[in-house]
């Protein structure tokens, strides 16, 4: 067993990350970056609500939407060159990982760009194969103009942020299972500069780095300046020991990680206004026009609809890699068994960018709503899940808050 076992089991009640060194399994990166990923089926956001039609992968690489740069990064956009009229959605990405990674993981997401503006809802995010039941943690995410991330668990009753938790973000909510369906969730939001919207750009984008293990879920971020060599550096491993005090932090001293998660898929998405962006007076507060209401949707009519598009000249993801680091170097493929989605381990993974994977996925997942703090889901439907590591029940994700 590797050093992150020895380190983490005996200190899984305490409220301050347990650092460790975990081994490389995968890096979604360069011309292979979309090699590994589950696109849409062409259908509108039908769980947040959002104005957007999710494309299938061939007509996002037809239209653009997805594509390498000259940089070798990847980018990941909404629609920003057509006219779209009354009732029409306009078009956009969603994507989720082949490959499930377990408790015991550091996932590291690297961007000099992520969407913005008024309507704009984008999110990277894990969720386990079976929700609400297994799972949610969002790492990347805002809304409008908000100009700060927020970063979110969604559990089944039982899991709780403590009072005392170490972390340089601002708690909006403590009960992991808050609002219809845990919609509402337990959020943190990033107290350090940069971390969203134009100032994210200027900065030359930053990192984000989740420990996802029995002690805890943990993110950090660093803006690009601030990125620690030993998060630059890894490679065949990674040390999270010198990484100080994270943005947010749930320990597992209030929530048992091994009884509300399961392995974790990687999503990567942006929808447009919905259950969360779209919230009249939270759109109002940023982005001006009349007050919306059920009949008046305020985001839809000044946004998505009767522009060229060129407003959402920001709302694109730019990527220059996601790396990820497990215990024991597994990663869990899904095959479907009837109607049970099995996970199993995958072993003997080679070292380059995209590789490491087998199986798909059938899910098109999104957010269900609660007042504006959402969680994410999956349709998997009531699919039975068998996984090959100790992790089992619970989960759902996402979440709003503040202004």
């Amino acid at each position: 067993m590797r050093l992150t076992t020895l380190l983490a089991y005996p200190l899984i009640l305490g409220v301050a990350p347990v650092f460790a060194v975990y081994s490389f399994v995968k890096e979604y990166s360069g011309s292979s970056f979309f090699s590994d990923w589950d696109f849409g089926n062409g259908t509108y956001d039908r769980t947040t609500h959002g104005h957007v039609n999710y494309l299938t992968e061939a007509d996002a690489m037809s239209q653009n939407l997805t594509y390498i740069n000259d940089a070798g990064h990847a980018v990941i956009r909404v629609d920003d060159f057509t006219t779209v009229i009354w009732e029409n959605k306009r078009n956009s990405v969603r994507i989720q990982s082949n490959d499930f990674f377990p408790i015991g993981s550091v996932i590291v997401f690297d961007a000099t760009h992520v969407p913005f503006g008024c309507s704009v809802w984008p999110g990277f995010w894990t969720k386990g194969p079976n929700w609400p039941l297994d799972g949610e943690i969002d790492i990347v995410e805002s809304v409008n103009l908000l100009g700060h991330n927020q970063m979110s668990l969604h559990t089944l009753s039982g899991c709780n942020q403590p009072s005392s938790v170490k972390q340089l973000g601002q708690t909006i909510g403590t009960d992991c299972s808050a609002g219809a369906d845990s919609a509402t969730g337990c959020g943190v939001a990033e107290t350090q500069p940069k971390s969203f919207g134009a100032d994210f750009v200027s900065a030359g984008g930053g990192v984000w780095a989740t420990q996802f293990d029995v002690s805890g879920v943990y993110i950090w971020f660093w803006t690009r300046k601030d990125v620690p060599d030993s998060v630059t550096n890894a490679q065949d491993s990674i040390d999270t020991s010198s990484w100080g005090t994270p943005s947010a932090a749930w320990p597992s001293a209030s929530c048992n990680i091994t009884k509300y998660f399961a392995p974790q898929q990687l999503v990567i998405d942006i929808t447009l206004c919905g259950d969360w962006a779209g919230i009249p007076s939270l759109y109002q507060s940023m982005c001006g026009g009349p007050l919306g209401n059920g009949t008046y949707d305020t985001c839809y009519l000044q946004n998505v609809i009767n522009t060229n598009g060129s407003n959402y000249a920001d709302a694109y993801f730019e990527i220059a890699s996601i790396k990820v680091f497990t215990v024991n170097e597994t990663v869990l493929t899904p095959t479907l068994s009837g109607s049970s989605t099995v996970l199993t381990t995958a072993t003997g993974f080679p070292s380059g960018p995209g590789t490491n994977s087998s199986g798909s996925d059938s899910g098109n997942a999104k957010k269900g709503s609660s007042n504006g703090s959402l969680g994410r889901e999956t349709m998997f439907g009531s699919a039975t899940v068998y996984v090959s590591t100790a992790a089992t029940v619970v989960l759902a994700a996402l979440s709003l808050a503040l202004l």
